[in-house]
C-alpha cells in the first residue's frame, strides 16, 4: 500500500496530447517520515504511523496520521515517505475534512423547497411538520436544523493526472478547504482508459459529412468544365 499526507493547494485545468481538459486538485506532499509501526501482536491491529513535519531554523512536527497495512514491516522507524511512490495513471483514494459551513438550515442543509411566498403564508424557509400523531416525539434521523460541514469524507478511485517533484495533480474535486491536510492512499492499480464511443461515432459522423461535400463539390466543378457542343446555326 502506497500512502502520503498531502496540502491541498487548490484547483486548476490542464490538458493531455489529445486537447482534452481535466479538472484537477493540486496537493502538496509534506515531509514525512514513519514515527511508529503498530502491529497484531502488540497493538491488536497493523498500521504505520507518520508524523509531517515542517523545515526551517527548527524543525516542527506537524500532524501524525496513521495508515492500516497488510505488511508494516518492510517499513522501519525514520523512514523518509515520499511522492515517488506514485506514478502517473494511478487510481488513488482521497479523506479529508470537509469545509465547515457552521449552523445551517434545513434548506441549504439537505436540499428542501421553499414554502409559499403569497397568500398570506409565513412558513417560507421553515422545515415544516417533523411529526405525527405517533410516536408523540421527533423520530430519530429527521432531517433538521444543523451543524454543517467538517465531516471526514473519503473519495475513492481517484486518477492521478500528473507528477512533478512534490506536487500531485489529482484528477476531481476533493474535500476540504485550500491548504487543508488530506491523506492519499492507493494500492498501484492502474486506471482503465475509458473510451468515449459518442465521440468517436460524432467524429466519424463529421468525417463522412466532410467527405461528401468534398466529392459534391468536385463533381459541380467537373460538370462545370466539361465543353458544351457549339450552337448549330
Amino acid at each position: 500500500m502506497k500512502f502520503i499526507l498531502g496540502q491541498k493547494m487548490g484547483m486548476t485545468r490542464v490538458f493531455d496530447e489529445d486537447g482534452r481538459s481535466f479538472a484537477v486538485t493540486m496537493i502538496k506532499a509534506m515531509p514525512a517520515r514513519v514515527s511508529q509501526i503498530k502491529t497484531k501482536e502488540k497493538d491488536g491491529y497493523k498500521a504505520v504511523q507518520i508524523e509531517a513535519y515542517k523545515t526551517g531554523e527548527k524543525e516542527k512536527s506537524i500532524r501524525k496520521n496513521e495508515f492500516r497495512v497488510e505488511n508494516p514491516g518492510r517499513y522501519k522507524v525514520g523512514q523518509e515517505i515520499t511522492l515517488k511512490q506514485f506514478k502517473k495513471e494511478e487510481l488513488v483514494s482521497v479523506q479529508g475534512v470537509s469545509k465547515g459551513k457552521g449552523f445551517a438550515g434545513t434548506i441549504k442543509r439537505h436540499g428542501f423547497h421553499r414554502g409559499p411566498e403569497s397568500h398570506g403564508s409565513n412558513n417560507v424557509r421553515e422545515p415544516g411538520s417533523i411529526g405525527g400523531g405517533y410516536p408523540q416525539r421527533v423520530v430519530k434521523g429527521r432531517k433538521m436544523p444543523g451543524h454543517l460541514g467538517t465531516d471526514t469524507i473519503t473519495i475513492t478511485n481517484l486518477k492521478v493526472i500528473d507528477l512533478d517533484k512534490d506536487i500531485m495533480l489529482i484528477a476531481g474535486a476533493i474535500p476540504g478547504p485550500r491548504k487543508g491536510i488530506i491523506k492519499v492512499y492507493g494500492s498501484g492499480e492502474i486506471a482503465e482508459e475509458v473510451v468515449d464511443t459518442a465521440a468517436i461515432e460524432e467524429q466519424l459522423a463529421m468525417q463522412k459529412m466532410l467527405e461528401d461535400d468534398k466529392e459534391k463539390k468536385e463533381e459541380k466543378e467537373a460538370s462545370d468544365t466539361t465543353e458544351t457542343p457549339e450552337e448549330v446555326k
